[in-house]
């Protein structure tokens, strides 16, 4: 059987599609629901835990998948809508609550979603275009969705021991904002070069 779509094309090429690595990314898709209730509804270990797993998932997915010598299609396209649903989730249940501790602005949830919705769109756009691409983040991309990961443990922390260093928070929330719109802006750069085919 021929397909005509691109995407689902590269996925199919591959050679299997339960491997270790792409079982772990599903896992923190099944738990980001779990996450958001959990926070919602104030089971704070429970979405603490929960979400330190998930992030695990996240660091060792990519790791398994080149030590193992499994690396496929689908899961360099899952990777990366899992972080982003992942993400995404925890930081929109957060900015619902009324906490004492920390308030997520709703720019900074704003923010995160332009640049992930633009980043999606924009992969897709190329490989829509049939350009062959290896899908691989960039270092500014890696080093944003870290410190996005360490931010939210640290929200969870400063509740738990009851601070409010309200100084640090908002440090680290510019600092967070800015690796946000520098990883954009290479995005952006490398997906106009993609699609000039000048790379």
């Amino acid at each position: 059987m021929k397909y005509s779509d691109p995407i689902t094309r590269q996925i199919i090429q591959d050679d299997k599609w339960f491997t270790i690595s792409n079982c772990l990314t599903f896992v923190r898709i099944l738990l980001t629901p779990v996450i958001v209730a959990a926070i919602i509804f104030k089971y704070w270990y429970l979405a603490f835990y929960s979400f330190l797993f998930a992030s695990a998932t996240d660091l060792l997915d990519g790791y398994l998948a080149r030590l193992l010598d499994e690396q496929t299609n689908l899961g360099a396209m899952l990777d990366p809508i899992a972080d982003k649903i992942f993400l995404i989730s925890t930081f929109s249940s957060l900015a619902f609550l009324d906490s004492p501790f920390f308030h997520i602005p709703v720019w900074f949830i704003t923010l995160i979603l332009c640049r992930e919705f633009t980043i999606m769109l924009g992969t897709f756009s190329i490989m829509q275009a049939n350009i062959k691409i290896k899908i691989n983040p960039t270092i500014w991309g890696k080093l944003t969705t870290f410190f996005q990961i360490i931010f939210i443990a640290w929200i969870f922390v400063c509740y738990f021991f009851s601070w409010v260093p309200s100084k640090t928070y908002y440090t680290l929330l510019g600092f967070i904002t800015a690796f946000s719109i520098i990883s954009l802006v290479q995005y952006v750069s490398l997906g106009i070069k993609y699609l000039r085919k000048e790379i």
